[in-house]
């Protein structure tokens, strides 16, 4: 690691974003504040690739619910050796609020391992990719019609 690098200004990275998830005004400036202009977001359900359109993707995912709350563990950082990249890994636990009457059960809980890279740019570190493993769920997911 070189001088200068912090571990927690990757990690806050994740931690801003699933913040941003359940609190934020997902606009154009909460993405350019956290992405990579070429940024990859993956889920097991779908994926987007870009910086254009990266809020309007996270908006219609969630709007399959009422409320959503991301818990993330710690993030392990792993810097590259040219201390412009950096490798993140964290677990995660998202439980997602059901609208009223679209499941028999109010929530649907994921847990999930989140993998990361984040690269230095001339506006500070970004996430360039950012993916989702399913480890467990429980609940009922959104019918099909609502996931999007």
């Amino acid at each position: 690691m070189n001088p200068g690098q912090e571990p927690f200004e990757i990690s806050a990275l994740l931690d801003r974003y699933l913040i941003g998830l359940d609190d934020e005004e997902l606009d154009d400036a909460w993405a350019q504040g956290l992405f990579t202009k070429d940024a990859r977001v993956e889920f097991p359900m779908s994926r987007h690739e870009g910086l254009d359109g990266l809020a309007g993707y996270h908006r219609d995912a969630l709007s399959a619910f009422a409320a959503t709350q991301h818990l993330g563990s710690p993030a392990v950082v792993e810097f590259g050796e040219d201390g412009e990249r950096a490798i993140l890994r964290a677990n995660l636990v998202s439980t997602h609020l059901h609208h009223s009457g679209a499941a028999a059960e109010p929530l649907f809980q994921v847990g999930t391992l989140a993998t990361g890279e984040a690269r230095l740019t001339t506006d500070g570190w970004r996430l360039a990719a950012l993916s989702f493993r399913v480890l467990w769920t429980r609940g009922t997911p959104p019918r099909p019609q609502e996931a999007r």
